[in-house]
């Protein structure tokens, strides 16, 4: 039954944070929502930041369960735009509140596990070095969390997702061409004894 009841906790504050902003929501708003005493919230959370932080992580542990392989760059960004685009109103309020940074840890631990997981599926380990790999890791996803963040800071426009297809069409082969160089570096080296 305690399951249960944090669902819906859960269910009431994100129903209530697409309704209005993050500093107009109250733990009585919430309970009166779900229907539980206020002893019921606070049995399940300390707060409404760390209510935040479970369901941000929820959301991310979910999406990384969704995507164990990400064959495409374009899928990775797709895999970091999932949960953002299904609770617009509820991530624009947690972004222009004074919680904004539980989303951006979150946010940067969806990139870097796309990021990865895109890196691991399409590459491999071979003939790259663990630091070329670490760096091209680091640059992509900052790059993909750059591009989240400023779609986020525009207002979320509904055409943003079209212009990212576009840019990533652009883009196309650039990392392939990042791997091809690691890999000739790595073959120009000269081997460690």
């Amino acid at each position: 039954m305690p399951n249960f009841t944090k669902q819906a906790i859960k269910a009431s504050f994100l129903k209530l944070l697409n309704e209005q902003p993050l500093n107009q929501i109250s733990v009585r708003d919430i309970v009166e929502d779900c229907g539980i005493n206020r002893n019921s919230f606070y049995y399940h959370f300390h707060d409404i930041p760390a209510l935040i932080e479970e369901i941000v992580t929820d959301a991310a542990d979910t999406l990384i369960r969704q995507y164990p392989n990400i064959s495409s760059i374009e899928e990775a960004f797709d895999a970091a735009f999932h949960f953002t685009l299904n609770n617009k109103k509820a991530i624009l309020h947690i972004y222009h509140s004074v919680n904004r940074n539980i989303y951006e840890q979150y946010l940067m631990r969806i990139c870097e596990y796309v990021v990865t997981t895109y890196f691991n599926t399409v590459f491999g380990k071979d003939g790259v070095t663990e630091e070329d790999r670490s760096i091209l890791i680091l640059f992509v996803k900052c790059e993909l969390y750059g591009v989240v963040t400023e779609w986020i800071i525009t207002g979320m426009p509904d055409d943003a997702i079209d212009k990212l297809h576009h840019l990533l069409s652009l883009c196309h082969g650039l990392s392939h061409e990042m791997i091809q160089r690691c890999r000739e570096h790595a073959d120009k080296s000269p081997a460690l004894e």
